[in-house]
């Protein structure tokens, strides 16, 4: 039965549809979300309404007739470098590369480097799909205990030598300094050391920064982009929908290094999302330019949002600890990552003994996605579970709203009830 689930969870690069014991199975149905990668699991969701001015802009753009380029226009290329000197990478729209969603994206960015591919466990949904769908190996090397998203140097280079020995050829590291599903913040000598091993080895380096304006404490986390360390061997790619625009807008931006090689690359990357016909809708790019320009509205909605986050993400955490299960204290984003595997016992008594089970079983007690941590690479036998935040936040716009603008928002009666759901829930499994 171990091998039969371990076997089917890897269907289509997500989990496969076993793990109910025979007595669950005759009551509960498999469900076929369990298998496909069409029911993998969507970014966390922010919980909020659009905002009205980026609303506005798509409107109003909404009569264009002529298609974006390939890579983007220029006005999304110019707004995107811009976003970046901002942040202290510097360069021109001509090494920027937009693509409709960050999957697209990174399916090109893999496809024009070659090589087997490297990353962290648990990591991104999207990133064991994108490699398998190319056929290339992909594998996971051990991150450490302080945060996600970023391998453990020592681990790193101990997999890069096994791949050798067994014949592989380690091209390319995915790294995500702000991670999903951990919520955590890389220290900036830990990006370096992981950095300049890979380097080192020949490596080039993807860094994932979808989540770094969605830092909690914005003025007490030290960021440090990979970019700034090794600026020739570092891809930053960001997919806008993780603080500044709606998921439903989808649209991503590759920045790529100053260099004859990069160039290559990037010309490959164009050559790949033309094939696959991966343009960016004329109206979302208009609002996607607008958004990375960042005017007053859209910074001040960021900020408010990362402020309220961080509030409900730390009353959601409190309750995961008082459950007597574990979880990195959140940094970023609008989520968490929890390991029950100290309530197995208790688990075990609901007929929950992994994660394909913990995610159906707390996904019909929270009514809200609750993906487990097979999703994200990390062991089936492993009991760990991405919880959002997004849900707790109001059921209505009115109520998101409110929550928005609250000073103390963790008193209001909906985000007081829906925490109140959430710490039961957590609290039965004691």
């Amino acid at each position: 039965m171990a091998r039969e689930r371990a076997e089917r969870a890897g269907q289509d690069g997500a989990a496969g549809p076993a793990g109910s014991g025979a007595g669950r199975a005759a009551v509960r149905p498999l469900r076929e979300d369990r298998g496909p990668v069409r029911y993998g699991p969507p970014a966390p969701d922010p919980g909020l309404p659009v905002l009205p001015e980026l609303a506005g802009v798509l409107a109003a753009a909404a009569g264009r007739s002529e298609p974006e380029p390939t890579g983007g226009g220029e006005a999304l290329r110019e707004a995107a470098a811009a976003y970046w000197i901002r942040r202290g990478l510097r360069g021109g729209p001509q090494h920027i590369a937009a693509a409709p969603g960050a999957s697209p994206l990174l399916l090109a960015l893999i496809a024009a480097h070659g090589g087997d591919v490297l990353m962290p466990r648990p990591c991104p949904p999207t990133w064991i799909p994108q490699a398998r769908l190319l056929g290339r190996p992909a594998y996971h090397v051990p991150t450490p205990a302080e945060c996600g998203g970023v391998p453990d140097p020592y681990a790193l280079l101990e997999t890069v030598r096994r791949v050798r020995a067994e014949g592989g050829r380690p091209r390319l590291l995915l790294i995500s300094v702000v991670d999903d599903p951990t919520a955590t913040v890389a220290p900036p000598e830990l990006v370096r050391e992981a950095c300049e091993a890979a380097v080192a080895e020949g490596m080039h380096i993807v860094s994932d920064e979808t989540w770094r304006d969605t830092l909690h404490r914005p003025h007490d986390t030290v960021l440090l982009s990979p970019a700034e360390m090794c600026p020739e061997d570092v891809t930053v790619v960001c997919d806008l929908a993780g603080a500044l625009t709606p998921s439903a807008w989808p649209v991503a931006v590759a920045r790529f290094p100053d260099t004859e090689r990069a160039a290559a690359r990037h010309a490959r990357t164009l050559d790949i999302l033309t094939a696959l016909g991966a343009l960016v809708a004329g109206p979302v790019a208009a609002a996607a330019a607008h958004a990375l320009r960042e005017p007053e509205p859209v910074t001040a909605r960021v900020r408010l949002a990362a402020g309220l986050q961080a509030q409900v993400a730390a009353a959601a955490h409190r309750a995961v600890l008082a459950s007597g299960a574990l979880a990195r204290p959140p940094q970023a984003g609008r989520h968490l990552y929890a390991d029950l595997g100290p309530l197995r016992s208790r688990l075990a008594t609901q007929g929950v003994t992994d994660s394909l089970e913990l995610e159906e079983y707390l996904t019909e007690c929270l009514g809200a996605p609750t993906p487990g941590g097979h999703r994200f690479g990390d062991e089936l036998g492993a009991l760990r579970v991405r919880l959002g935040t997004g849900p707790l936040l109001g059921s209505t716009p009115e109520q998101q709203m409110e929550s928005l603008t609250a000073v103390e928002p963790l008193e209001l009666p909906h985000v007081a009830r829906a925490l109140s759901i959430f710490t039961a829930a957590l609290g039965e499994l004691r």
